[in-house]
């Protein structure tokens, strides 16, 4: 995935990257693996009518909006610096942006 290719780790804690990964959906949304689980417990729970998928789903979203602005967030920028800060003031948390970003301020997708 991206994190092993360019950003010289993994998503695990153990190897995370070592580089800045702002490529692929990173450049629509911080934490498209999030989003996308939050998406897929709607789905679910729209789907089979079930009150506790979108109970889960609502814990689940409450667990991650307090751990990833307290500790998460903290410590990408502990490790990326104004890099990272420049992201986060860019590209949004949950619900991804309709244009990709870039750190340069140049739209790859609109020059190629």
């Amino acid at each position: 995935g991206l994190f092993l290719e360019k950003g010289d780790g993994t998503p695990a804690p153990w190897d995370p990257p070592k580089k800045l990964v702002v490529q692929g959906p990173y450049r629509y949304v911080r934490n498209p693996m999030i989003t996308s689980v939050l998406v897929n417990l709607f789905a679910e729970a729209i789907y089979f009518h079930s009150w506790p998928l979108l109970i889960w789903m609502a814990i689940f979203f409450l667990a991650n909006a307090i751990y990833f602005p307290l500790f998460e967030e903290k410590g990408l920028e502990a490790r990326f610096g104004a890099d990272y800060v420049k992201y986060k003031n860019n590209v949004p948390r949950w619900l991804p942006r309709l244009s990709p970003w870039s750190p340069d301020g140049v739209d790859s997708a609109r020059s190629a």
